[in-house]
């Protein structure tokens, strides 16, 4: 039975509490990738936080749930940034409240420009997200790149943080991001890339995977522009060759395709959305004619 992402929402979080048994006992089964750098595995969808906000209580509760959810069903990637309003505090907040520390793999950013500045930016996410160690630090959108991951290295020498990083969200950046990965040692790198904006497939996954650096997927879904280009259309009867079920998981598929890509990070504030999006990381996945064929139907849209 093919369901939409409309449908998953209309069952409200009572509902999305139920799907989530069923997706508690199969998180064994979601698909992981390895980090190239240390061998440890993450499974291929996480979650980005960009909008997660202080608020009331009835803001702050499906935020709450979407967490808990997602750790329930074997989630570990939660991205965030000092620059993501008061996301940090919120993640810091919440996390500590489920006791979830340990369950999760927690990325950040540091988007400040000097060695001091960097420093105090650094030290400060630590004490929001309330944690000793983070396990992902990125330069935001390459900014002051030699000098912040001089401090990231350092960091990562004292045992602060696990693997460093560099982030970029737009294609103009692409030649100082390929400079960058070209010139230093990185374990990771962040990247925009969709069904729509293929762009990093030509430029930025080939080297990432030549050079060994685990790619993540900011922007999976266009900024939601994919799902108005699908808004009232079926999914297409192949997508059952690679167990997709709704327009999401139609999108995250064909991202975490791509073998050079370790885990895509959609934007994620609603547990029943959590159940869709961890529903791309079971199940099979397009191989390269099948990802063509997802190309030709989106572009003819």
């Amino acid at each position: 039975m093919k369901i939409t992402r409309r449908d998953i929402l209309k069952l409200g979080a009572g509902a999305a509490a139920s799907a989530l048994a069923g997706a508690a006992q199969s998180a064994a089964e979601l698909t992981t990738r390895p980090i190239p750098s240390s061998g440890e595995r993450l499974p291929v969808v996480g979650i980005g936080t960009n909008r997660y906000g202080t608020g009331p209580e009835a803001e702050i509760a499906p935020l709450r749930e979407t967490l808990k959810t997602f750790a329930a069903a074997g989630g570990k990637l939660i991205d965030t940034a000092p620059l993501y309003r008061n996301s940090e505090l919120v993640l810091g907040q919440l996390i500590a409240e489920l006791g979830i520390r340990k369950q999760l793999f927690l990325a950040t950013k540091v988007y400040t420009d000097g060695r001091k500045a960097g420093i105090e930016e650094m030290n400060a996410s630590f004490k929001r997200l309330r944690t000793d160690r983070i396990d992902l630090i990125q330069v935001h959108s390459l900014s002051d790149t030699t000098t912040q991951l001089a401090t990231m290295r350092e960091g990562k020498a004292a045992g602060r943080y696990r693997y460093v990083g560099v982030t970029t969200s737009r294609d103009s950046q692409y030649d100082e991001m390929e400079a960058v990965l070209t010139k230093e040692k990185l374990d990771f790198v962040q990247v925009d890339y969709s069904i729509e904006n293929r762009t990093a497939a030509e430029r930025i996954l080939p080297l990432a995977l030549e050079r060994g650096v685990a790619v993540l997927v900011n922007l999976p879904f266009g900024r939601a522009r994919l799902f108005s280009a699908v808004r009232g259309k079926p999914l297409p009867a192949w997508a059952a060759e690679f167990d997709c079920q709704s327009w999401a998981q139609f999108f995250l598929k064909y991202v975490i395709g791509h073998l050079a890509v370790t885990c895509a990070i959609p934007g994620t504030r609603r547990p029943a959305h959590v159940v869709d999006n961890l529903g791309a990381a079971r199940g099979r996945l397009p191989d390269q004619a099948l990802r063509g064929k997802m190309e030709q139907f989106f572009d003819a849209l």
